[in-house]
């Protein structure tokens, strides 16, 4: 219930918002990562009634998966408590740094533009589908991992350029966690002798990759966690992300074991390692 409910994204989402700061000895008011989540929410939650549009004309479509279904069972509930969220985040708004809400509604222009590409501009799709557009695992890479950085540099700008390379390392951790679920929602997609492959092509590439893109992420993550002038908040960022490649890689290995539901959320699972680090934070005293 947790995935059907749209609670996974945002609760991880909310988790590394505060997680960043704690790291970089930031102080964030409550504010940030309840918008954080109320936020994601809205947007994953509005994603995935916009993904199930096709079941309104009692389509039997096999390329929606059961969160699709969730959403379009209790379509008029989700639609209320998106008008509910708003309000809520509305409230929340005068409550955010100037700075941040700045960075955000630059954000929010460059989602909503790629939002209207993939759900609401009538594109002319070639017989192979959708493949010419921005795929939506390389999307969420980047706006998921922006978002959760921007309060913490927007309160202490001088650590944009030290978070750069750990947010880009965040941005491909979630990368690969959308690129696992395409990959175990769609193996059929994805083979090349498939005349109806409509992953795009980046996609396609990562895929049949992805045990070698865990174990780069991985090493890199070490090499963060190694090097002596990184410091300790930087150091527990880097391991968050390392040991969340690590479990992605091992789900994949489980992945026939696992029922695809509760193979989907446990991929989420995955990315709340700074939930297993919070002792050794403590014991840093960050």
């Amino acid at each position: 219930m947790w995935h059907l409910l749209s609670l996974d994204a945002p609760t991880v989402a909310a988790l590394w918002t505060w997680f960043v700061a704690r790291c970089c000895g930031v102080s964030l008011p409550w504010t940030a990562p309840t918008a954080m989540f109320l936020a994601v929410w809205m947007l994953y939650a509005a994603d995935r009634l916009l993904d199930a549009r096709p079941l309104d004309d009692g389509s039997t479509t096999t390329d929606l998966e059961e969160r699709h279904r969730f959403h379009h069972r209790h379509k008029q509930s989700y639609l209320i408590g998106i008008i509910a969220v708003s309000i809520a985040l509305a409230a929340l708004l005068p409550h955010i740094d100037a700075a941040a809400l700045k960075l955000y509604a630059l954000l929010a222009s460059l989602l909503f533009g790629y939002f209207f590409l993939i759900h609401i501009y009538p594109a002319n799709l070639p017989p192979t589908g959708n493949a010419h557009r921005l795929p939506k695992e390389l999307a969420v890479g980047l706006f998921f991992p922006a978002a959760i950085f921007i309060p913490t540099v927007a309160r202490d700008p001088q650590l944009r350029f030290p978070l750069a390379p750990l947010a880009v390392l965040f941005a491909a951790v979630c990368t690969l966690n959308c690129l696992y679920l395409y990959a175990w929602e769609h193996p059929e997609t994805l083979k090349q002798s498939n005349p109806h492959n409509s992953a795009h092509w980046t996609t396609r590439f990562a895929t049949h990759h992805l045990p070698f893109f865990s174990v780069l992420i991985i090493l890199c993550a070490i090499a963060f966690a190694f090097l002596s002038v990184i410091p300790e908040g930087n150091l527990l960022l880097a391991l968050a992300c390392g040991l969340s490649a690590a479990l992605l890689l091992l789900l994949h290995t489980q992945r026939h074991r696992l029922t695809p539901i509760h193979l989907r959320a446990l991929a989420d699972v995955a990315l709340l390692t700074p939930l297993l680090l919070l002792p050794i934070a403590h014991f840093l005293r960050l």
